[in-house]
């Protein structure tokens, strides 16, 4: 299960679009309503940007990580 940590922004938009136009189920969690900043930085780093990206309970980190690691998984070619 993919889960992604978002505020809207347009990356978090791509990493939707990414995942929906490869069939790939995600969870969404937003800012603001299922998390604060507070909580964003504390479990991601201070120096953390929109999205964060956890796949099967592992952090994976940013979009480009992301796709570096659906990449290197043979998730997506």
């Amino acid at each position: 299960m993919i889960d992604l940590y978002l505020n809207k922004n347009q990356e978090c938009e791509r990493a939707i679009t990414l995942l929906e136009s490869f069939g790939i189920e995600y969870k969404e969690y937003f800012l603001d309503v299922h998390f604060n900043n507070e909580q964003f930085y504390g479990e991601f780093g201070v120096e953390s940007e929109y999205p964060q990206i956890n796949i099967d309970n592992e952090h994976i980190g940013g979009l480009k990580d992301m796709l570096r690691y659906m990449k290197q998984e043979k998730i997506i070619t």
